[in-house]
């Protein structure tokens, strides 16, 4: 039987980085709107439900077809909030008001404008045919951690890791990788349980650098701006839904 999937939207009005980040104009269309236009194209999520405490993200996403069945009280929209407790609330709120209870969670964070309805639904697939509790998008770090450093007061370096002692040449490290904020997926009763995305065993689903900008700095918009536009110039019709 196919596993009833909720797609989950966190989408603030505050943000410290970047003020009003979530309903700022990127590639032409609210920062959010990307995130649940590729939600959107993917069959598999049999729900997809925003949590906001802001009335124009609300209206965004209502206007794009979007449900908001709640706004998300103050005291869960402060920075320190983490992201478990959103899903706690959105969960809890689902299952009493609207007798909903999904099996998995998608946790779809509007600040990865990048991610693709192909980066969803393949992160699903890869969950759906292992016993894995949850899936996480990565990519690879772009400074491997073996050749990383701390500096003290008087600014002499170290090492954080004595492998890099040993290790010359780029092509002999390992491997690394880092979560980019994209996709994350669980198994609910797990998350409930553990409270956390990081869950073992969890399997990483790998995306390539170019669709893994974390949206946390005018830098970072600037950036996501700029290969929006380029999407736009190939495909006219992205974004189209919900642009200003």
């Amino acid at each position: 039987m196919a596993q009833r999937i909720l797609g989950l939207i966190p989408a603030r009005g505050g943000s410290q980085g970047v003020p009003r980040k979530n309903v700022r104009l990127v590639g032409g269309a609210p920062l959010v709107c990307w995130t649940w236009i590729a939600a959107q194209a993917v069959p598999a999520i049999e729900r997809l439900v925003v949590s906001t405490d802001d009335p124009e993200v609300a209206s965004l996403a209502r206007a794009a077809g979007i449900d908001v069945p709640f706004i998300r009280p103050p005291c869960l929209s402060l920075d320190t909030v983490s992201a478990f407790a959103v899903v706690e609330h959105a969960l809890g709120w689902l299952e009493k008001a609207e007798g909903y209870r999904p099996d998995v969670v998608l946790w779809l964070q509007p600040t990865s404008p990048l991610r693709t309805a192909q980066d969803i639904q393949a992160a699903i697939a890869l969950l759906e045919r292992s016993s894995a509790f949850s899936v996480v998008s990565v990519c690879e770090a772009e400074h491997h951690p073996f050749w990383t450093f701390s500096m003290s007061a008087d600014g002499v370096l170290r090492l954080l890791m004595d492998q890099g002692k040993s290790s010359t040449r780029r092509q002999e490290l390992p491997r690394a990788y880092r979560v980019n904020g994209a996709i994350y997926l669980a198994r609910r009763d797990v998350l409930l349980e553990q409270q956390t995305f990081d869950l073992e065993p969890s399997l990483g689903y790998v995306m390539p650098a170019e669709r893994s900008i974390d949206v946390d700095s005018p830098w970072d918009l600037y950036l996501a701006d700029l290969v929006l536009k380029d999407r736009a110039a190939s495909s006219p019709a992205d974004g189209t839904q919900c642009r200003k």
